[in-house]
Order: structure tokens, then sequence, then C-alpha cells
């Protein structure tokens, strides 16, 4: 073999070297731990895999129905800011499944925050990202940021501003800190030019913003898409 075939074989050998994506200390952490579970009898391999089918399938459509139909009925309404879980249930969401007893980060208190005309609710997890997940599906990328995390509770109106949503002085602004005992939900207000629109239609425009808080309900607006923002801009100390 010749140096130059020599050299050729060791440039093939590093263009030819595996593409491995590379893995976090989190889901490292996640594989040894869930090994581990299934190794002691805790769960088994099959029983995580329909838990993680029943987490990948979840979305906020249930919690937009919830809401939609709370604007059409009363006592609907009364029901779901009384008994949320009961609520829950009407819409399809039973926080017991799919295990039938619930999981140590969902089965917890749970609790609707209902918008009026001088009172905005947007929920946080200022320690992790504690979040009602049967309800709302998995929570937004930008939601366990700890840019977010931080900052939501210390300078809400601009934080919410760079979503898009400026809301007038008269109306207060309250954050609601999620933790591992509760989880909770925003139900905002039912916007104008909607009369005369059914349960389908009214779901359509109440996006999973919507329901974190960090937009509002609009006609013509129904894609749930993690909202553009605009970098902060002097934060207040």
């Amino acid at each position: 073999m010749t140096d130059h075939d020599h050299d050729h074989d060791h440039d093939h050998a590093r263009t030819v070297a595996p593409m491995v994506d590379e893995i976090t200390d989190f889901e490292v952490l996640e594989i040894a731990l869930r090994e581990l579970c299934i190794e002691k009898g805790i769960f088994s391999a099959d029983e995580h895999r329909r838990f993680t089918e029943f987490a990948e399938q979840i979305g906020p459509a249930p919690a937009a129905h919830l809401v939609a139909r709370a604007w059409l009925d009363p006592d609907f309404k009364e029901l779901a800011l009384a008994e949320p879980m009961t609520a829950s249930r009407e819409v399809g969401v039973d926080w017991l499944e799919p295990t039938g007893f619930g999981t140590p980060s969902d089965f917890t208190a749970f609790e609707i925050l209902e918008d009026t005309p001088t009172l905005h609710n947007v929920i946080v997890c200022a320690l992790c990202s504690c979040y009602p997940r049967p309800i709302l599906g998995n929570s937004p990328e930008w939601y366990r940021t700890p840019n977010y995390r931080r900052r939501m509770v210390r300078w809400p109106r601009q934080v919410l501003s760079e979503f898009g949503l400026e809301l007038p002085e008269g109306v207060a602004v309250r954050v609601q800190d999620s933790n591992q005992k509760h989880r909770f939900m925003v139900m905002p207000m039912r916007p104008e030019g909607t009369n005369g629109w059914d349960e389908d239609r009214l779901a359509e425009i109440i996006t999973r913003d919507c329901l974190i808080g960090v937009a509002l309900p609009k006609p013509g607006r129904t894609a749930n898409v993690i909202t553009d923002t605009r970098p902060a801009v002097h934060p207040v100390d």
C-alpha cells in the first residue's frame, strides 16, 4: 500500500464515522431511571410505551372546548370554576388516565383562572416547568426557559408585550405560579364579534397561548403555534 493509499483510507475513515445525535444529560438520566424502574418492576416496558404514546397525542383542544362551552353555558362555567376536574371529564379529559391513578407530575389540584374586564391571568412555573399537560398537552419550549420563568414574575407586562399582548393600564395582571401540587389554566373572556358562534367555531380561536395567558382569543386567529416574540429592550430593574 502506498502512502497515498494509506492517507486516502485514513480520510475515508473520518468521513464515514457514524452520525449520532448528541444526547443531553437529562436524556441520559431519563434512560437510566426508566431502565431501573423496569428492572425493579415498578412499571413494564409496555406500560411505559403506552404512556409515552398517550403523552404524545394530547393537546389543547379539550381545554379550548371547555372554555368555549363555558362561554355558551353559564351552568357549565360555574361547574368549570368550582369543580374543574369534573368539567375536564365533560370534555373527555380524565386526569387519572392512562394509569388509573394519575402521575406524580400531573395528578394534582387543578384550578381554572377566569379573566375579567379588570383582571388578566397568566401562568408560569418559576421553579421548573409545571404545566397542566392532561388538558393542555405538552408545554411549549419557551414556557420551560429560565428567561420566561424568571422574567414573567418580575415584569409581566413587558413580557406580555413581547408576545404582542398590550393590556390597558386599568387591567391588573395576576401571575399564577404553578408548583408540584397545583396546576392552572386561564379562561379568557369571550371576544366581541363572536355572537351566534357554536362551540366548535369558538374553540378554534382559543389557542394554547390564550389558555396560558400570553394571548387573547380573536376572530381569525386559530393557529396553535409558538408565538413569535421580540427581544426585551432594557428590562426595568
